[in-house]
């Protein structure tokens, strides 16, 4: 009975000291592009009046918004920001190719609630892809100063189906990376770890969003299509995201 009513008042004790600590954070600047313009779903309804400002135009790619679907709406809460555009170039993967190449770009930012944020694997394999390689790379961004962008790149694989009734394999390439104000990351852990860290210490929830870009290919087409990803996001990421990293210095030539 005793280590029962010591729980339930460690438990009380804990609501109260969280209580007043949110009640002195302060909610930290987002680091991306916010703009006050209406987010959709797929039957056009407003669900959003606010949306992460992705370019219309990229280098020779043109885009469209892609419609936030119900079940990220009610999966997600509700102050969650949104920007989902799908990039498409008359460019192939080769010289000369003019079958045309595809890509979607989507940012979630969070607001006072944490759980916007997670982790990308879980969506790609309740799509039904499967993982097969992860790797830890970056991007080199020019603008406003050269920098390295830290991203994760996740290989997958999934069966689609043929007209004639069989089957056939597609590879998807997932890019993708977490951004704060001042802060970049490409690791889940190391993100929560400075969330919690500038909470405790400066008394401020940080605001992060978690960036991707995404692109379906045949296999052994793999190299091609995260070159033009690559050329998407290095040229993407400076109209949007305001936070960068460190300067980057070029190598000594000898």
């Amino acid at each position: 009975m005793l280590m029962l009513l010591a729980a339930l008042a460690l438990m009380a004790t804990s609501a109260v000291l969280l209580g007043r600590l949110q009640s002195f954070q302060k909610m930290g600047l987002p680091g991306v592009k916010v703009v006050p313009l209406p987010v959709r779903d797929p039957e056009g309804n407003v669900v959003g009046t606010q949306r992460v400002d992705l370019p219309e135009r990229v280098l020779d790619f043109e885009s469209r918004e892609i419609p936030v679907e119900r079940i990220v709406l009610d999966w997600l809460p509700a102050d969650t920001t949104y920007g989902q555009r799908l990039y498409t170039s008359p460019r192939g993967l080769y010289p000369g190719s003019t079958n045309g190449f595809q890509a979607s770009l989507n940012v979630v930012l969070m607001g006072r609630d944490r759980t916007s944020i997670h982790k990308p694997q879980y969506c790609l394999t309740g799509a039904g892809w499967q993982i097969v390689r992860t790797e830890h790379t970056a991007i080199d961004i020019s603008r406003p100063h050269r920098y390295m962008l830290p991203v994760v790149k996740l290989t997958c694989e999934r069966r689609v189906p043929r007209r004639d009734g069989g089957s056939e394999l597609r590879r998807g390439l997932f890019v993708y990376w977490f951004v704060a104000d001042g802060q970049l990351s490409s690791d889940h852990l190391e993100r929560m770890w400075w969330m919690a860290r500038d909470m405790m210490s400066r008394g401020v929830w940080q605001r992060w969003a978690y960036a991707a870009c995404f692109a379906v290919c045949l296999p052994g087409q793999e190299a091609a299509t995260y070159e033009r990803m690559r050329e998407l996001v290095a040229a993407a990421v400076p109209e949007f995201q305001l936070a960068t990293g460190p300067v980057a210095r070029a190598a000594r030539q000898p």
